[in-house]
This record gives C-alpha cells, sequence and structure tokens, in this order.
C-alpha cells in the first residue's frame, strides 16, 4: 500500500484543536479523520466509530499486546487513547491524507514515527487562564475532573517547541485560516 501523509493537530484540552480540525474536514476534502479508540464512555451524543472506537480496556489491553497501536497512552489514570494501525491504513488506501486531532504526547509519538510524512502542529491558546476559563465554561467536568485537566495542560505547553508548527490560537477565524493554509501547502494541493 502507497504510504500517504498525516496532519497531526494536538494541544492542551480546550486549546481549540477540534475546531479547527473540524473546520479543516469541512474545507478540503482530501482530509481524513482518524478516529481514535478510547476506554472512556461515550459523552454527549458521541458515537461509536464515528467520534470514537469505544472498546473496553480489557479489550484495549489485548490490542496493545497484539501490537494493533502505532500510538497509545493512558491519558487520565485508568483511560487510554490510541491509534489504530488498521485506521491508518484504511484512510490511506482511499487516496486520503490522514488528520488527527490527538493529545499531545500522542501527537509526538506519531510524529516521531511518520518523521517526514507527517506535519505536527501544536494549537496554542492565548494563556492558561484562558485554557482554564474554556475548559470551566464547558461544564462537562467535574471540579476534579478540571483539575486533572488544568495541570495536564500546564505540562502540555512545554512541549510547545518539539512540533513543526506552533498556531497560536489567539482568534479562532484567523487560527483555522492559517491552519487551513498550513495544510493545504503541506499535502500539495
Amino acid at each position: 500500500m502507497k504510504e500517504g501523509k498525516l496532519i497531526i493537530f494536538s494541544a492542551p484540552s480546550g486549546a481549540g484543536k477540534t475546531t479547527i480540525v473540524h473546520h479543516l474536514l469541512g474545507k478540503i476534502p482530501e482530509l481524513e479523520f482518524s478516529i481514535s479508540a478510547t476506554t472512556r464512555a461515550p459523552r454527549g451524543d458521541e458515537k461509536d466509530g464515528s467520534d470514537y472506537y469505544f472498546i473496553s480496556k480489557e479489550e484495549f489491553l489485548h490490542r496493545i499486546a497484539k501490537k494493533q497501536f502505532v500510538e497509545f497512552e493512558e491519558v487520565y489514570s485508568g483511560t487510554f487513547y490510541g491509534t489504530l494501525r488498521t485506521e491508518i491504513e484504511r484512510i490511506w488506501s482511499t487516496g486520503k491524507t490522514v488528520i488527527f486531532d490527538i493529545d499531545v504526547e500522542g501527537g509526538m509519538h506519531l510524529k516521531r514515527k511518520y518523521a517526514d510524512q507527517a506535519l505536527a502542529i501544536f494549537v496554542q491558546p492565548p494563556s492558561l487562564e484562558v485554557l482554564i476559563e474554556r475548559l470551566t465554561g464547558r461544564g462537562t467536568d467535574s471540579p476534579e475532573k478540571l483539575q486533572e485537566r488544568f495541570a495536564k495542560a500546564e505540562k502540555e505547553l512545554n512541549y510547545a517547541p518539539q512540533f513543526d508548527i506552533i498556531l497560536k490560537n489567539y482568534d479562532l477565524q484567523t487560527a483555522c485560516k492559517e491552519a487551513e493554509e498550513l495544510v493545504t501547502k503541506f499535502i500539495g494541493r
């Protein structure tokens, strides 16, 4: 199978990466979203097979043992996320470029593994304070979960220089436009 390209968007939770990735998917038909596998329960109206592949922890660990993941990690205590090798192959077989919305450490694993085939973009929020406001404003997490997210976000912001590009998301429309230009150039459109 012909190897394709990957676009990796990573950021702390609440930085806007998901919104930017959805914008790109609506604008650039050559992209296809890589669906991650996770052991966490679906949130809101999330659907298995379109938002995530929701699998049990036992199944996840079994797949790790069989080396079916290109990257995986225990993001929060007892909650695993990962990218199945078959997901990347499925997208490449259609001739499309894989786009990821992935946590920072997962993004770094993919960049190391795929090197020049991958463009790794770190979405940087205006500040940690703004990030905290956004996460609190979502109203989807318990106070304990929010504290866990804040601590993780603070740590993740330090990884930004290891990415190919730091995309500053001070204004969402501007960030989306810049992301579009970067991705279009990388895939040679």
